[in-house]
């Protein structure tokens, strides 16, 4: 098996209606512009409050992807 090498990458996706949600926005967008996503960790939820209430829910999560051979 050849060796790999893998980068990651931190992002922050955002959901009016869960943190679920939010980490799956944050995977669809960066799989948009990423080839060969392999693992997704969340590391953090939060929400963001307005007024005392719950304007948004937030997922940050750690993104995987391989990087490629330039052979």
């Amino acid at each position: 098996m050849a060796e790999s090498v893998y980068k990651i990458i931190e992002l922050v996706g955002t959901s009016t209606e869960s943190w679920e949600k939010a980490a799956n926005a944050a995977v669809d967008r960066a799989s948009q512009s990423l080839r060969d996503l392999r693992i997704a960790e969340i590391s953090q939820l939060d929400m963001h409050l307005k007024d005392g209430k719950v304007e948004a829910y937030r997922a940050k999560i750690k993104v995987s992807f391989k990087y490629e051979d330039g052979d």
